[in-house]
């Protein structure tokens, strides 16, 4: 199984690259869109990560295909400026599932 990243961010989507992992770099709503479902369909892909921008691009299209395949695990990753959000997604999940 392989790595594989959609980035909005060239900073993001070239240290990415630097670390061996393949990937898509992305502006447009549409294209991110395009890769992120050819990503989908790619059986030698275990792990898709998305920076927060593009994610937040096609949030419904994360959402829904989170619920509905097991395999890649999609994770949500920040670009090199850090989350846009006031925090990050996995402390939200965490002090969601403690009742912080």
């Amino acid at each position: 199984m392989k790595s594989y990243v959609i980035s909005e961010n060239r900073d993001s989507f070239l240290g990415m690259q630097l670390a061996g992992i393949e990937g898509s770099y992305f502006k447009t709503k549409a294209e991110i869109e395009e890769a992120f479902k050819e990503a989908l369909k790619d059986k030698d892909i275990g792990i898709i990560f998305l920076t927060e921008k593009a994610s937040l691009m096609i949030e419904d299209l994360v959402l829904e295909a989170k619920k509905k395949y097991f395999s890649p695990l999609i994770t949500v990753i920040p670009d090199r400026h850090g989350y846009q959000r006031s925090e990050g997604m996995i402390m939200q999940y965490i002090k969601e599932s403690v009742g912080l």
